[in-house]
């Protein structure tokens, strides 16, 4: 008897990381139709050290140890003439620990814009911090380069790409800017614009994912 073929692996899974309930609702209750096979949406808990802790844990066990991350939720614009709603693709994340490039950014542009047609999507570096970002902290982070700032982001992908190569993305909504200071998280509930809009990432992040396990020429 000849030997049974070898099972081939299937592609590899997308692992989403946020760090709100809030967050992990809108995306539960977003539009999942075209979600790959295997999708984990993660809620890593607020912070740096959760949101690090939470990925290497994920990443440590066997059905999501190749998997590709997306790092995602709220985050607090930098630059004049953000707004609430408005999306930020990172280009890069950084941290104290230096940088970490982002996965077919292009490509998630094109696909926010077909799926949120008339919201608004910037590009640039996305940057870390320990803490809520207020005021002239702001203008201070803005000079660095960086056009968002958030507690996770870097985090995540700087964990993940610890963890072994793999595609890495962030995108993140506006929930806080700097002519629209938000007064606690708690408001988003109340009707702010950035929860829908999260809510409708999902296809693009799917077309993300998709491109991601094609191979490279």
């Amino acid at each position: 008897m000849g030997r049974a073929p070898a099972r081939r692996p299937g592609p590899a899974p997308l692992l989403i990381a946020c760090a709100l309930g809030i967050e992990r609702l809108a995306l539960r209750t977003g539009d999942r139709s075209g979600a790959p096979g295997a999708m984990t949406v993660l809620r890593t808990g607020m912070g740096p050290l959760n949101a690090e802790r939470a990925v290497r844990g994920a990443l440590g066990t066997g059905p999501l140890r190749d998997a590709a991350v997306l790092a995602t939720g709220f985050c607090a614009g930098l630059a004049p003439g953000m707004h609430p709603g408005d999306l930020v693709v990172a280009e890069e994340t950084r941290d104290g620990r230096g940088s970490t490039p982002c996965t077919g950014t292009g490509l998630l542009v094109e696909e926010l814009v077909r799926a949120l047609p008339g919201r608004t999507v910037h590009t640039g570096p996305l940057t870390g911090s320990d803490h809520v970002v207020r005021g002239p902290e702001r203008g201070a982070l803005l000079a660095t380069g960086a056009i968002a700032v958030d507690m996770e982001s870097a985090a995540t992908l700087h964990s993940a790409a610890r963890a072994g190569r793999r595609p890495l993305a962030a995108v993140r909504v506006v929930v806080d800017a700097p002519q629209h200071e938000l007064v606690r998280i708690g408001t988003v509930r109340g009707g702010i614009s950035a929860f829908r809009v999260l809510r409708a990432v999902l296809p693009a992040f799917f077309e993300w994912h998709r491109s991601s396990l094609l191979p490279r020429r």
